[in-house]
């Protein structure tokens, strides 16, 4: 009887070919240094960078907001417009806006 073998099994008789394949399934797959584990390494360096991003424009705005902050007008500015504060003998009123108002579900009315 002849032996079939595949053409496709043919080059895995070579030595040299098995243990290359050997050696690169190992780099690939199972290795400490493994292309799975520099993929999910990037993407994390991916998303540390966006977290940098997000809070150098967070440091931004802050800075922005204590500049304001340091001033006399700017406190008054803030107390005045977050907090409702007022001076003495002095009125506030306060202006909503029809889309500024909270809608009622129709089961409330």
């Amino acid at each position: 009887m002849a032996k079939k073998t595949s053409k496709y099994l043919k080059p895995f008789k070579n030595i040299f070919v098995l243990i290359l394949v050997v050696f690169a399934v190992w780099m690939f797959f199972f290795d400490a240094n493994s292309w799975l584990i520099h993929n999910e390494l990037n993407s994390d360096i991916d998303e540390l960078e966006a977290e940098k991003n997000f809070y150098k424009n967070e440091i931004i705005k802050d800075r922005k907001a204590i500049k304001e902050l340091s001033t006399e007008e700017g406190v008054e500015k803030l107390a005045r417009e977050k907090y409702y504060m007022k001076k003495e003998n002095e009125e506030i009123f306060i202006i909503e806006y029809q889309d500024s108002i909270a809608k009622k579900d129709k089961n409330e009315q």
